[in-house]
């Protein structure tokens, strides 16, 4: 069960990945541009941080994605750069032949499990199901998640694992990792939604009264 973040905002992911709690960190051209940096300083910070599982997402032609993904791989190391290509017959030969160069491959924009199937066959290490963005066009993103367990289940495929991607809420990760999902990647400011519950702010609340309470009796005892 493993948290990855959903942003090229360096200084945002240092200050989540000191918790402990990120396994990693997966990012887009949207996410990059936004940042307004150069792609690869972005991932050298984010590498730097110490982040060892880092989605860098390629385009192009089958020969494009595979050239530049061995480029980044090599760059960054095969440990850490994971490259994420689309789910289309040009992003799929691409993950199989980086595959074969034993570098991992993050297939993305998964919106049914048939392509599912067709990326676990061509290698993946993770396949991404667009969780949000499914649920914006009136389908239900979760059930994806579990429709691409259960088939992975019956047939034993145990090399791809369920990446959920674009989710909007914290109730959504709760629910992935429910329904199979093996990763969860997400916005920081849902990751940070995540510690958030009113009955625990309540609880603390009158924990930290009692303990004064208890504190101020002892200092008197002891006068």
């Amino acid at each position: 069960m493993n948290i990855f973040l959903d942003t090229a905002d360096t200084d945002q992911i240092r200050e989540r990945f000191e918790t402990g709690l990120i396994d990693g960190v997966t990012t887009n051209p949207t996410l990059i541009r936004k940042s307004g940096r150069d792609p690869e300083q972005v991932y050298q910070e984010i590498r730097n941080i110490g982040v060892n599982d880092i989605s860098m997402e390629v385009a192009g032609s089958t020969f494009d994605m595979v050239s530049e993904g061995v480029r980044l791989a090599t760059t960054f190391g095969k440990n850490i750069a994971t490259i994420k290509v689309p789910c289309t017959p040009d992003g799929l030969r691409a993950c199989k032949q980086l595959r074969k160069e034993l570098i991992r491959v993050n297939v993305t924009l998964i919106f049914d499990a048939a392509q599912a199937i067709l990326a676990a066959k061509a290698g993946a290490a993770y396949v991404s199901p667009f969780v949000g963005r499914l649920d914006d066009n009136s389908a239900e993103g979760l059930n994806l998640i579990e429709e691409i367990h259960d088939i992975y289940d019956m047939q034993y495929v145990n090399e791809t694992k369920i990446l959920a991607a674009s989710i909007r809420d914290v109730k959504s990760v709760s629910h992935a990792f429910q329904k199979g999902a093996g990763i969860v990647t997400m916005p920081p400011s849902v990751f940070d939604k995540m510690y958030n519950h009113i009955l625990t702010d309540k609880g603390l609340e009158i924990f930290d009264n009692d303990l004064a309470v208890t504190n101020a009796g002892a200092t008197a005892g002891s006068i």
